[in-house]
């Protein structure tokens, strides 16, 4: 069984991430979004909508799955390649995709909505941001210069250092994420931002968006990315106790 339930709304498809309880990104997830993305644009969508939970959109990666593979190296490495993988289909689709937030998106959830080409998020006491430094990870410059792009260099840098995560609102004002709605019209409005898109000339549009995002997919290029040294600091002794104190507060 899949962990993406796919919805069709006419020429426009939703990738609704459905791995209880909170869209922990685990291989199997990673890999079922990256098979839904390729057959959504190989069956003819126009445009895709990405959504979660209702009140995480996803938790980012499964910290307690990475750490039950011990030292194995090879086998952590393809986890996080499983996770760029899919994200990098996001920033290579060529149609526009909506990021529907409907709920807290920390870390990899924040990764996958700034591949997107628009945010759309709950308003309220949800919150977005790269918490990476908080658990010993060090944000690889692909991924910053996502961050970079959205809110600027400066800002960038001081939520990305600080691993901040910012409630919605802030998230708005910082230009993190483009639109802020009730928490039950997240998909609704991901739509219709979409459907009015899409009602544009196609090609021109289409043209001009692969000429404006190329910065994007550069970003995930896997030199910018940097996955052997990004896996020399996992292995580090600090990062290895953030992470499982992550995962005891987890428990209690």
């Amino acid at each position: 069984m899949s962990c993406v339930d796919i919805l069709a709304h006419g020429d426009i498809t939703e990738l609704r991430l459905a791995r209880a309880p909170v869209n922990a990104l685990d291989p199997g997830l990673c890999r079922d979004l990256g098979s839904a993305i390729d057959a959504a644009i190989a069956s003819g969508a126009h445009g895709l909508v990405l959504s979660g939970g209702p009140k995480v959109f996803s938790a980012g990666l499964d910290v307690p799955h990475l750490l039950s593979l011990g030292q194995d190296r090879s086998a952590v490495k393809a986890a996080w390649e499983d996770f760029f993988g899919a994200a990098r289909r996001l920033a290579a689709s060529p149609v526009p995709v909506v990021a529907a937030i409907g709920g807290h998106s920390p870390a990899g959830g924040c990764v996958l909505a700034l591949c997107c080409d628009y945010r759309v998020m709950a308003s309220g006491p949800f919150r977005i941001g790269l918490n990476e430094t908080r658990v010993g990870l060090v944000v690889p410059e692909g991924i910053q210069r996502l961050m970079r792009r959205v809110v600027g260099p400066y800002r960038a840098e001081r939520l990305m250092v600080a691993g901040e995560m910012v409630e919605s609102a802030q998230a708005l004002d910082f230009g993190l994420v483009d639109e802020l709605v009730g928490v039950d019209e997240v998909s609704q409005r991901a739509l219709a931002w979409l459907q009015d898109l899409l009602a544009l000339p196609r090609t021109p549009m289409l043209q001009t968006r692969r000429i404006a995002r190329a910065d994007v997919l550069d970003a995930m290029e896997p030199g910018l990315i940097g996955l052997d040294r990004f896996l020399d600091g996992w292995f580090e002794d600090d990062t290895q106790r953030a992470l499982h104190a992550l995962v005891a507060s987890l428990k209690k």
